[in-house]
């Protein structure tokens, strides 16, 4: 018999069962010395799933390690250079003693509020030492790297020890969870997104509470899933909430189906529950109340409709095989948020296993969950082939809550992909258990099975990482000349000056080991009276001036109103000196600072105008 995992409590399967034959659990019984030889060859069987995981995602990465410390992943846009300045700004705070969850280097003074931002501290600071030793792009490569490998391990523990008996199925749906095409979209550029090993953790142990045989024991539980909680709030609260999203989905459903189960598991839970919020409190409290009443904190990050459009569900993403065979070259907007990109395949195949294994009561709550989170992520209004249909989403019930406003409702396929990895290994393991039939010669229903799911796999695998060389350093800050222009705690202002569009800045402050603080920047910050969140700083007046530049090439008229704001903004920012890289309208942007400033000095590959005469 097959226990029902997350559709009845464990204790109830087992009380189910057939004498002799217990459920799977992620702490099995000592077993019997004749049994050792199969307990072995279980243990050899996870070894080899974890290494092919790992090894897939080194593979996924190759050049990205190969090519440290100078590689930069294509796709990230300036992602890359936002997370290793993350990674780099809290080990130097670290070594330092200075404040972890706030930073004065960008947007300066201002600052920024880095638990406000994806800043990772969970990870961040345990992995300090290959920061300090190797670099921050060797951390960014770990964390991609270890997470998604890592991820795939937890799930595979997941389904292995608690919804399936043959490893190998489990393997499928592991891999499903790790190397669906939402997850590799992100991987390319948001390891919050890629490092998710924590989450099916955080499953086991709330289905260990809703069998916990006393409160005493459920106590002790809860206890260890307040610390993985508030772990993963310092690794990534936005996978935390889709997660929590998606099993209220799940309990919901299975409270309307097995009403009796969901009260005897969540009786057994309660004290356990109790225990594990206390323990969050007490670990992440204070990062929380710096994140939403410290500095540089803001109320709610507004980003307009962004849900998956109908047309993208059945898509082939950019960085898959069918990707790449059927639309080569393809541009998209953003290919670090391809949410959705199933592949029709992928889909008829789903359909056709919920369909064979709709009396299964785990298939079935997998299969409405994620039909059920697949409809939140198409937003309100849903869009078809980039047009509105005028058709309100279950997304609209949602959207204005707390901590909703601040999503991306399209990110909510993430609690779709364990439904399918669910779906997939519940159908391996029933194709793997049962006797094949001979259907027509050679074909039998195990190969049909498994050859329909590698049709249907093989569109949306992904594909080898592209790397390029990253920009190099200008030597005005690799041989130490800025350090003539700047004094202690003055910033130096980049044109045009950073943001989404051009983060290199971030880049050379790590180069100098965050030697001196740069106006604006690539962060999520407070904007207008409101305090609500956007990406980058207030732009002032000439920091909308050089954008302008940057953006159209043309030299705008400067009069004296213009360079009075320059002065003025020069003084808010506390700089010292303005910097001209290489820019492609770099004429045009030196033309501009020239009619604001006068004539600048060619030093060290970029273009320096000193104004500590002008700001005193």
């Amino acid at each position: 018999m097959r226990p029902e995992i997350l559709a009845s409590t464990l204790r109830d399967a087992t009380a189910r069962a057939p004498v002799g034959r217990r459920p799977p659990s992620d702490t099995p019984p000592a077993a019997p010395v004749g049994e050792l030889p199969l307990l072995v060859r279980r243990r050899v069987l996870d070894a080899i799933v974890v290494t092919a995981y790992a090894l897939t995602s080194f593979g996924l990465y190759r050049d990205l390690w190969l090519g440290l410390p100078t590689s930069y992943l294509v796709d990230s846009g300036r992602d890359q250079d936002l997370f290793e300045w993350f990674f780099a700004v809290q080990a130097r705070a670290l070594a330092h003693g200075d404040l972890v969850l706030y930073s004065d280097l960008q947007n300066h003074p201002g600052g920024v509020n880095l638990m406000g931002n994806t800043a990772m501290p969970g990870l961040a600071l345990p992995l300090a030492p290959v920061t300090w030793l190797f670099g921050p792009t060797a951390t960014w490569a770990v964390v991609l790297t270890l997470g998604l490998a890592g991820t795939a391990t937890g799930w595979y523990w997941l389904f292995s020890r608690h919804l399936v008996r043959s490893p190998w199925a489990a393997a499928v749906g592991g891999a499903t969870c790790a190397f669906a095409p939402p997850v590799i979209s992100h991987a390319h550029a948001h390891p919050n997104f890629t490092a998710m090993f924590l989450l099916p953790v955080i499953v086991i142990w709330l289905l260990r509470l809703t069998r916990a045989p006393s409160p005493r024991t459920a106590v002790r539980d809860g206890l260890v899933l307040g610390l993985l909680v508030g772990w993963q709030v310092l690794i990534g609260e936005e996978p935390l909430l889709i997660l929590a999203t998606g099993l209220a989905v799940y309990l919901l459903v299975w409270a309307v189906l097995r009403p009796s189960a969901m009260l005897a598991g969540a009786r057994a839970a309660l004290p356990g529950l109790g225990a594990g919020v206390a323990v969050t409190a007490l670990l992440v409290g204070y990062p929380l109340w710096v994140q939403f009443t410290g500095p540089a904190s803001y109320h709610a990050l507004r980003h307009g409709p962004a849900g998956n459009d109908l047309a993208s569900l059945g898509a082939l993403p950019r960085q898959s095989v069918g990707g790449q065979l059927l639309h080569p070259g393809q541009a998209v907007d953003n290919p670090t948020e391809q949410n959705a990109f199933l592949g029709w395949p992928l889909l008829v195949l789903l359909a056709v296993v919920i369909v064979w294994l709709w009396r299964e009561l785990p298939a079935r709550l997998a299969s409405i969950t994620g039909l059920l989170t697949l409809a939140l992520s198409l937003g309100s209004p849903v869009f078809a082939d980039a047009r509105s249909t005028g058709i309100p989403g279950p997304w609209w019930l949602l959207h204005r809550l707390p901590l909703y406003e601040s999503l991306i409702e399209a990110r909510l396929t993430f609690a779709c992909v364990p439904a399918m990895g669910m779906l997939l290994a519940l159908a391996c393991d029933r194709v793997l258990r049962r006797r094949p039939r001979v259907l027509l010669g050679p074909l039998t229903s195990r190969r049909l099975w498994f050859a329909s799911l590698a049709l249907a796999v093989l569109p949306v695998l992904p594909v080898r990482f592209a790397v390029q060389p990253r920009l190099p350093t200008p030597a005005y800050f690799t041989d130490g000349q800025w350090s003539h222009d700047v004094r202690p705690g003055r910033a130096i202002v980049p044109v045009p000056l950073p943001g989404v569009d051009d983060a290199r800045a971030l880049h050379w402050q790590v180069a100098t080991g965050f030697g001196f603080p740069i106006a604006e920047g690539y962060f999520v910050g407070p904007a207008g009276p409101r305090h609500e969140g956007t990406y980058g700083a207030e732009h002032r007046p000439t920091s909308q001036l050089l954008a302008g530049v940057a953006a159209t090439g043309v030299v705008p008229p400067v009069g004296p109103a213009q360079r009075t704001n320059a002065v003025t903004d020069l003084r808010y920012w506390r700089a010292d000196a303005v910097v001209l890289a290489d820019h492609p309208r770099r004429d045009a942007l030196r033309a501009t600072v020239e009619a604001l400033l006068g004539p600048g000095q060619e030093r060290g590959g970029v273009e320096v105008w000193d104004v500590r005469g002008l700001v005193g």
